[in-house]
């Protein structure tokens, strides 16, 4: 992900990793739903799924919440 650039000042973001994920068309549909449910985007969705099987997996790890 390029800087950004604000003003005359350069702001440096780190690039997330990225993953292209491929899924069986029952759980995308179902994917879909839930995003529609949630108003949200099926990446999100997917991302806050990962962070809950993490959590599950190993508590430790888990984020403070914000």
């Amino acid at each position: 992900m390029p800087a950004k650039s604000k003003g005359t000042k350069t702001i440096k973001t780190a690039a997330a990793p990225r993953a292209p994920v491929t899924f069986p068309p029952e759980i995308y549909r179902t994917l879909e739903q839930i995003a529609r449910q949630e108003k949200a985007s099926i990446a999100c969705v997917v991302r806050d799924a990962a962070e809950n099987c993490v959590a599950d997996q190993w508590p430790l790890l888990e984020r403070p919440a914000s």
